[in-house]
């Protein structure tokens, strides 16, 4: 399986918070969020990762890209060793 997907990294779990809220409940666009607050280097391209197989991203990340997440949601922070990512699924490739 391979899959499509955005993300922001932030450093604290408070951050990633607040900007699921500022998408979710006030329809802020995730790829300017992203350009805005990343500081993964991903971020000047609005979060984007591609596309990418499952094992090639870290354990915590690939748990939720590759779950139930419905396509274009923003998934709760998942902490992994870089951060807090907000991850958005845009695509799922059998």
């Amino acid at each position: 399986m391979r899959a499509a997907a955005r993300h922001i990294l932030v450093k604290t779990e408070q951050q990633a918070r607040d900007l699921k809220t500022q998408i979710d409940e006030q329809g802020a666009d995730f790829a300017a969020l992203a350009k805005k607050h990343s500081s993964c280097p991903s971020g000047r391209s609005g979060g984007d990762l591609g596309v990418f197989g499952k094992g090639d991203m870290v354990p915590e990340f690939d748990r939720v890209v590759f779950s139930d997440l419905a396509l274009g949601k923003t998934s709760d922070p998942v902490k992994t060793q870089f951060g807090y990512h907000l991850i958005q699924v845009t695509k799922r490739i059998p």
